[in-house]
């Protein structure tokens, strides 16, 4: 088994194991009353979505950096399915944040299965440009070069530990926006290590990862302001 499915894996597992004791520890009137409401087809709208935004928006990504071949992208899988998830919503009538449930299971899945992207060589097309710096890793290619999967594997374990101490303390804050938050602070650490990635630039400096980030970052802030008083 490769590294990298071994920790594809091992975080899929951490973050169902994460997601269940958050959800029966302090989220399950609240999860229970949203998610009943939405239904299951709310379920089916996040899967499909997170498929597609993977995907696609991998596979684009590599297409524009001339690199073949069928590309993930755990940052087109969270803008997809939040784009579903919405779409759904709309449709159904439903208002107020519906994901808090997932918010640590999420930055679970991203702090373990970064690990299996470091771990996995060049071949990931997951590793940064090249550095000086004393810890920078030879993913294969003879040059020292930016761990970034470890950095947004750091960044997103920092945020688990303050979500999981906000919950301690049953903060209203992140029991009400929750899930707009870590989509924030993923979407914002992750814009700025595009800069230290390889990708093809679209947009000036941005590459096709900056310009989701920037969205991300749009929505998170415009959906904390709209359901600030839920």
């Amino acid at each position: 088994m490769s590294a990298h499915l071994a920790f594809d894996l091992l975080a899929a597992g951490s973050a169902l194991g994460v997601t269940d004791a958050v959800y029966f520890w302090r989220l399950r009137a609240q999860a229970d009353a949203v998610l009943g409401a939405a239904g299951a087809g709310y379920v089916l709208a996040l899967v499909c979505g997170a498929a597609l935004g993977g995907y696609g928006f991998g596979t684009l990504n590599l297409l524009l950096s001339s690199v073949a071949g069928v590309g993930r992208s755990i940052l087109g899988a969270l803008a997809g399915a939040i784009v579903a998830v919405e779409l759904y919503k709309w449709r159904r009538g439903l208002r107020g944040s519906t994901g808090v449930v997932y918010a640590c299971g999420f930055a679970t899945t991203v702090a373990v299965g970064r690990i299996g992207c470091y771990l996995s060589g060049i071949e990931d097309q997951t590793y940064g440009i090249a550095t000086t710096l004393p810890w920078g890793h030879d993913f294969g290619d003879g040059v020292p070069r930016h761990p970034v999967q470890l950095y947004e594997a750091a960044a997103m374990a920092l945020f688990l530990a303050g979500a999981l101490a906000a919950l301690a303390r049953r903060s209203r804050l992140f029991l009400r926006h929750g899930f707009y938050l870590v989509a924030g602070v993923y979407a914002a650490q992750r814009f700025v290590l595009e800069f230290l990635k390889p990708y093809a630039s679209v947009l000036g400096p941005l590459n096709l990862f900056h310009l989701i980030c920037l969205g991300l970052l749009v929505y998170s802030v415009t959906m904390i302001a709209r359901n600030r008083h839920a």
